[in-house]
């Protein structure tokens, strides 16, 4: 399975906005905070970052913000996601994902295998995520007020 490129998520905290509507828009039920998301598309091959999404909202979905960037790939790539990405499936292009456990049943012998391989490629993800969020590039809390600077500081790489 030669995998081209990896798509994931990230979130970074931010100060709790004072408008209640918008203390709403950015509260993450997952983070459990206010948050902000990007979504990041790598290159397996060089472990680069190709992709930086704008910023969202950290309520609003992975799945989402890949539908409304509309992000185009090479036709006949393999993109490799994770289950946040369900039902993203660009033209032209192979997709990988991890399967999910039927309910009231388990995972054959071989979907937990596939699994396991998909797992050790989707690490490399988490590592360049790291490795963009050790050089504070979107890891931070962002203290800035002005408005729409979130997306110049987290693009800057």
């Amino acid at each position: 399975m030669s995998v081209d490129f990896i798509i994931d998520g990230t979130e970074r905290r931010i100060q709790r906005p004072q408008d209640s509507t918008e203390q709403k828009e950015k509260y993450s039920g997952k983070k459990k905070d206010h948050t902000v998301k990007n979504t990041l598309i790598i290159d397996i091959e060089e472990r680069l970052v190709r992709y930086l999404s704008q910023t969202f909202a950290g309520r609003i979905h992975d799945k989402r913000i890949c539908d409304e960037e509309d992000s185009t790939f090479p036709p006949g790539c393999v993109l490799c996601k994770d289950t946040g990405f369900q039902g993203f499936e660009p033209e032209h292009v192979c997709t990988d994902q991890p399967k999910k456990k039927p309910r009231n049943q388990e995972l054959s012998a071989e979907d937990k295998a596939e699994n396991t391989i998909i797992s050790s490629i989707r690490i490399l993800v988490e590592h360049v995520i790291a490795g963009v969020k050790r050089c504070r590039i979107v890891h931070d809390v962002l203290r800035t007020t002005i408005v729409h600077s979130d997306d110049l500081l987290g693009c800057r790489f």
